[in-house]
């Protein structure tokens, strides 16, 4: 049974208007807003899906390029920008890109099942498609046009046929691993999980698959094409890499990667290494919405394998737990299972934001298994955490390992490259150094799911601050149906600007989005 009706019965419905029905539905809805401010009552539900609806069409309609998206619009929508600054026929699949657009498009069509946000959902399943790497799942970005697109080993023409795959076959089935996927013998075919990037899009593909009663042909096969790439570069211990390189026709080899407990290197240095040995990342939250992402391929396609890995993936926390006197988690370790460094400002340590981030993802994996052994690592951590806390309620992001000293970096001479410290002076600003605390609301959520509660029960926001804020949205909305907000942004040459009118966000429309479905699930 599909949680919600196929997309593909309304995609394609006409919605004829005649003049008189558009007056009609315009003095509707002025007359209904009109009485809730006279009256001081909560929003209409039909005034807040008329206003998600108008949000959703003027994004898909004047912020999309190929289906897709960026971060940032410029009021006048002729600016655009990301992590970096891209042309018109280039889209980012990085959250709050394409798959978080996607995905707030969605949720939109099940609040209000309205045919417009059904073709915006669909539209950007469909670009992400097109961005598939034979390797099997996504880089940072998409590139449509010609001159860029043919830098990319991508799996689909414009038009969408398959292409034949460039990589030798004794390249996809050798039992691979970190040791070669850091190679990159084939930079054309990179599919990155930093940041959540081939995740999200699969999320997305995952839940428009089933909107669509599975039917699309080419939603489904990328769909189902990209979580066996994830089965495949699953590591034995239920780890992830940061990236990989080819599709695998086989999983890492055991042998190389031998499933043992975390424990502490007897001495680690303060000095970048200059190289990339940790090969299972918890950095960025990589493995545990790749676990979440599994957890939803299960729910949504009933194949035992999704279920079999989001599970490899909570014995790997269990495992990456670190010994006491510090029972909490690393960014990054290598195959022997010991922290290590990552990029130049990410040191051997203990990290305060990643171990907040895989709590959360234990809790949901408990909620949808049943199975509390994924609990075991909570009083433990959560002590230890709670002993790391700042004056200031928050979590330094990391700790050294053994003397528990919070660490920063300062930038180096003249300003380039990164010097390790223990002072938290001229601290370099391309990074949190100190992350808020969720410990309060994780230990709460923990009992309560401990004792058979579900996390939705605590996480809902309570009648009175759901109507304040729906109330705060529709007032910010303009008469085109985006949220505009302050702001500066790049121009094509790089130079930040202070557009007229301010700027459009991606994250504030999926934010939005996200609290008007809720109203509209709570009014319902």
């Amino acid at each position: 049974m599909h949680l919600m009706s196929p997309i593909s019965s309304v995609i394609h419905q006409g919605n004829p208007r005649s003049p008189l029905t558009c007056l009609t539905i315009v003095l509707a809805a002025f007359f209904s807003s009109s009485s809730r401010t006279n009256a001081g009552l909560p929003p209409k539900p039909d005034t807040v899906k008329t206003a998600l609806v108008k949000a959703v069409k003027f994004f898909h309609e004047n912020a999309s390029s190929h289906g897709g998206y960026v971060y940032w619009y410029s009021s006048d929508l002729t600016l655009r920008e990301a992590e970096a600054i891209p042309d018109p026929d280039t889209i980012w699949v990085q959250p709050p890109g394409t798959p978080a657009v996607g995905l707030a498009f969605l949720d939109a069509y099940e609040a209000t099942k309205d045919p417009a946000c059904a073709r915006a959902a669909l539209d950007a399943a469909r670009a992400l498609t097109l961005g598939q790497l034979h390797s099997g799942g996504w880089y940072y970005s998409i590139h449509f046009g010609k001159s860029n697109r043919s830098e990319h080993a991508y799996r689909r023409d414009l038009d969408g046929t398959l292409k034949t795959d460039p990589t030798p076959a004794k390249e996809r089935s050798n039992t691979g691993g970190w040791d070669v996927w850091k190679k990159r013998d084939f930079k054309k075919n990179v599919s990155t999980m930093d940041d959540d990037v081939t995740q999200a899009a699969l999320r997305l593909l995952c839940r428009v698959d089933r909107a669509m009663d599975f039917k699309d042909e080419i939603i489904h096969e990328s769909t189902l094409y990209g979580l066996d790439a994830l089965l495949g570069v699953q590591f034995p211990n239920g780890a992830w890499a940061a990236s990989f390189d080819r599709f695998p026709d086989a999983s890492p080899d055991p042998a190389k990667y031998p499933v043992i407990p975390a424990s502490f290197p007897d001495t680690w240095s303060q000095k970048w290494p200059k190289d990339f040995t940790g090969c299972y990342v918890l950095n960025d939250d990589l493995t545990a919405t790749a676990l979440e992402t599994m957890l939803l391929a299960w729910q949504t396609h009933g194949d035992e394998r999704y279920l079999a890995s989001a599970k490899k993936a909570g014995d790997f926390f269990l495992l990456a737990q670190m010994p006491d006197p510090q029972p909490a988690w690393a960014q990054q370790y290598d195959a022997a299972m010991q922290p290590s460094w990552s990029r130049q400002f990410e040191p051997t340590a203990l990290c305060g934001r990643e171990s907040q981030r895989l709590l959360w993802s234990l809790l949901r994996l408990t909620e949808a298994t049943g199975d509390q052994k994924y609990l075991s690592p909570f009083p433990k951590a959560l002590a230890y955490l709670k002993s790391c806390l700042t004056k200031n309620n928050t979590l330094p992001r990391f700790r050294e390992i053994k003397t528990n000293q919070p660490i920063f970096f300062t930038r180096g001479k003249g300003g380039k490259g990164w010097e390790l410290t223990f002072e938290e002076k001229r601290l370099a600003d391309n990074y949190g150094w100190f992350i808020a605390s969720e410990l309060n609301e994780i230990e709460a959520t923990y009992l309560h799911v401990k004792a058979g509660g579900k996390i939705g029960d605590l996480s809902k926001r309570s009648p009175d601050e759901l109507t304040a804020q729906a109330e705060k949205i529709l007032a910010a909305q303009d008469p085109r149906g985006a949220w505009t907000e302050p702001g500066t942004i790049r121009d094509a040459s790089g130079k930040k600007t202070d557009p007229k009118g301010g700027i459009i966000a991606s994250l504030t429309f999926e934010e939005n989005v996200r609290v008007l479905v809720e109203y509209l699930k709570e009014k319902r």
